[in-house]
């Protein structure tokens, strides 16, 4: 099996990409952030009156991109548990690193993927965080 996965329940990629590839029993996600489904909408933004972002929620960013990673594993044929590794980009380490880290800890109390973490200067888009994952898909 190799094949690509898009779904119209994700946001949709910001370049030639699919959501995830499906190679043998594994799934590699591309990175994937928090926008919301079907818009361009990105939760915990602040932007000024320019439409310039000046700030972000961190704690919104997180849950949603969690909520993005559940939809395009459900798609693909994964779910949650099934993932085993994990990388996160974080625009802001200094500042979000310890919020993240207790979001994180929420959500993977029983599954506890292998993970990286590093702070990047900037995203495609004014999005604080993003992750980059690989799970296995069961047969």
């Amino acid at each position: 099996m190799n094949e690509n996965v898009k779904t119209n329940k994700a946001p949709d990629p910001v370049g030639k990409y699919p959501h995830a590839r499906k190679v043998g029993n594994l799934l590699f996600l591309s990175g994937v952030g928090p926008r919301r489904p079907g818009t361009n909408v990105i939760p915990g933004v602040m932007m000024d009156g320019q439409g310039n972002a000046v700030g972000h929620d961190i704690e919104a960013q997180c849950h949603s991109v969690f909520e993005n990673v559940r939809i395009i594993l459900k798609e693909a044929g994964s779910s949650w548990k099934n993932l085993i590794d994990i990388t996160v980009f974080l625009t802001n380490m200094s500042r979000d690193f310890d919020t993240f880290n207790n979001i994180y800890s929420d959500y993977f109390t029983d599954n506890q993927p292998c993970r990286t973490t590093v702070e990047v200067n900037s995203l495609p888009t004014p999005i604080a965080i993003e992750l980059k994952c690989i799970a296995t898909i069961e047969e």
